[in-house]
């Protein structure tokens, strides 16, 4: 019918759900918590954002309105829930529809910092530090990647550390570090000289030898800001080292945990993306009409739709997964490749829609389109999620 309201909704803090996994998965209290967070950011973080792009820098007003949410421990949600994959999963939904720089530096606190130390520390540790990381106090950063050890970190990790007494001497370059400079230490791992085995150390970010260089000239991800961090001779009391990380096997097991967010994350901007090519079509007249009124714009509209859902398919069943205690390797390889390639996919679609104002950061597709081609090579490449998908399929390890 010419005319007709849509019949699928596309506001709200979940945007376009056809299939209700919000409903389904979210308690009405978690629902409620997420829909005033996403208020909050509508109001004091959208407005910043194309500046921010345009100059390639976070506002400080950005975690200045995140962090009074408590969203970690939200009160209103029940303690279980709060903890869950699920309400993290959409937590990071909403921010990284809004921008996914937004999500990165929320969720290298709350996810990559957190898990760290929640997952890698001993329980004293995980006790005295946690509740300084959910509120703030301490903030922190991640420091695995190396500029010349990514894909091939396990067996390529550079980075060494060797124990001179009560202390530990670390040596080597990290490379891709989010939020670095606003840290008050960052989790940096290393290969122990002594048993070649790998370890993580929380290293005060000013301490002597910590050299940090902002890494300038991204086309994504702009906003969020990431650095080389240099480490000549810096030591940390063995009282630093986080005790339940002794080998390769216990970093996978940290890194198995956060393989959830980055299919999230490409969730949230599938949905940022079609939002804006909905309100963009349906605004923008040429021929005596509406763009959103032309078949073939139609049909590049539901394809966007159909990605978004089954890419919330995926994203939630992996996290009720996870919820579960199930933690497969080929599980979360399979989300990010898959999230991640529709994602692609739809953020292309949606500066298509938008045609020659698709490139303008003031239409939002923009942010998206350039956002997607950092989701599909951080956290495992498309290549190396594949190739671990592929493993599980064939019992046959294809890895040079």
């Amino acid at each position: 019918m010419s005319g007709a309201a849509p019949a699928i909704a596309s506001g709200g803090a979940f945007g376009a759900d056809p299939l209700g996994f919000a409903d389904a998965h979210l308690s009405e209290a978690a629902r409620s918590t997420l829909t005033a967070l996403d208020a909050v950011v509508q109001e004091r973080v959208r407005p910043f954002l194309t500046q921010a792009w345009e100059n390639a820098v976070m506002p400080t007003g950005v975690l200045d309105a995140l962090i009074p949410l408590s969203l970690m421990t939200p009160p209103e949600v029940d303690a279980d829930e709060a903890a869950s994959s699920i309400f993290s999963g959409f937590r990071t939904f909403v921010l990284a529809r809004t921008d996914a720089s937004v999500a990165t530096a929320y969720n290298a606190q709350s996810g990559l910092f957190r898990t760290a130390v929640r997952l890698g520390g001993s329980a004293a540790q995980a006790a005295e530090l946690d509740p300084r990381i959910t509120d703030f106090s301490l903030r922190g950063a991640f420091a695995l990647t190396e500029a010349h050890h990514g894909s091939d970190i396990a067996g390529g990790l550079a980075t060494t550390a060797h124990r001179v007494g009560d202390e530990w001497v670390i040596d080597g370059d990290k490379r891709w570090i989010g939020g670095a400079d606003t840290a008050d230490v960052i989790v940096v791992f290393a290969r122990d000289t002594a048993d070649d085995q790998v370890k993580a150390f929380l290293v005060p970010r000013d301490a002597r030898g910590v050299s940090l260089r902002r890494i300038a000239g991204k086309v994504s991800l702009r906003p969020m800001q990431n650095f080389d961090i240099g480490l000549t001779g810096v030591r940390v009391a063995e009282s630093a080292r986080l005790q339940r990380v002794e080998s390769w096997r216990d970093v996978a097991r940290i890194l198995r945990a956060l393989r959830s967010d980055v299919a999230w994350i490409a969730t949230g901007i599938q949905s940022g993306a079609l939002e804006a090519a909905v309100r963009y079509v349906g605004e923008r007249r040429q021929f005596g009409r509406p763009v959103g009124g032309f078949q073939l714009v139609q049909e590049k509209l539901a394809r966007m739709l159909g990605n978004l859902t089954s890419s919330f398919g995926i994203a939630t069943r992996l996290s009720a997964e996870q919820d579960a205690g199930v933690y497969r390797d080929e599980s979360s390889a399979l989300a990010k490749m898959q999230t991640a390639r529709l994602a692609r996919e739809t953020v292309a679609l949606a500066r298509e829609v938008q045609g020659g104002n698709g490139i303008l950061l003031d239409h939002d597709a923009a942010r998206f389109f350039a956002d997607a081609e950092a989701v599909y090579s951080y956290e495992g490449t498309h290549e190396m999620t594949s190739l671990i998908v592929g493993r599980a399929l064939t019992g046959i390890s294809a890895f040079a």
